[in-house]
Order: structure tokens, then C-alpha cells, then sequence
């Protein structure tokens, strides 16, 4: 069984408070489901990127920035952390997940 990285890709900015609610409703049942047929590793929201810290080593120096690494329109937003048979097992999984929000993208990503 390989791991696999589902990553949520979402624009700045929450939905509405009850499009919301509905969305955490189906990703718990979506993880309920995943659980019980031992895929599930782990999953977690992100809080906004302006909440990031960004290190980068130069030499001797430590650069700290405040805020994303880049700008752009969409940022990681969560992610699900699954055991899977194979891709075309993640991809089921990872289509699931892409139904439950709708517009937003999910990446599928083989652990190495």
C-alpha cells in the first residue's frame, strides 16, 4: 500500500457560514468512510496563507518572511493523507473528495 497526498486547492477567502457547515459535514462522512476501510492516514485544514512563515537558508543567514511564498490566486487550503492499492484506488478517493467541494481543485500525489 502506497501513501498519497490529496491536496485542496481553494481560492482566498472562506465560503459562507452554511456552505460551510454542509462541506464539513461531507468531508466528515467522507473520512468516517475512509477510516473504516483503513485508508485514512491523516487530514487537516490550513489556516490563510497570511498566517505562513517563510524560512530560506542563504549561507550563514536565516531569511524569515512573514506571509505566503508567493502570490496567487489559489493556495493549499488542506489536505488528506490516505493509504491507497494503487493511483486508480487514490484517484476514486480523490474524486470523492473533488465532488464534496466542488468547484475547488485536488491535487493526487504518490508519497516517494
Amino acid at each position: 500500500m502506497k501513501q498519497y497526498l490529496l491536496s485542496i486547492y481553494q481560492p482566498d477567502g472562506a465560503p459562507e457560514p452554511d456552505v460551510l457547515a454542509e462541506i464539513r459535514n461531507n468531508l466528515d462522512a467522507l473520512n468516517d468512510e475512509l477510516r473504516a476501510e483503513g485508508a485514512w492516514v491523516f487530514a487537516g485544514g490550513l489556516h490563510p496563507p497570511d498566517t505562513a512563515t517563510v524560512l530560506r537558508a542563504g549561507g550563514e543567514e536565516m531569511l524569515v518572511t512573514d506571509g505566503p511564498f508567493i502570490e496567487a490566486r489559489e493556495f493549499l487550503g488542506g489536505f488528506t493523507i490516505i493509504t491507497a492499492a494503487d493511483l486508480d484506488d487514490a484517484l476514486r478517493w480523490g474524486r470523492r473528495l473533488a465532488s464534496i467541494l466542488a468547484p475547488l481543485a485536488v491535487e493526487v500525489r504518490p508519497f516517494q
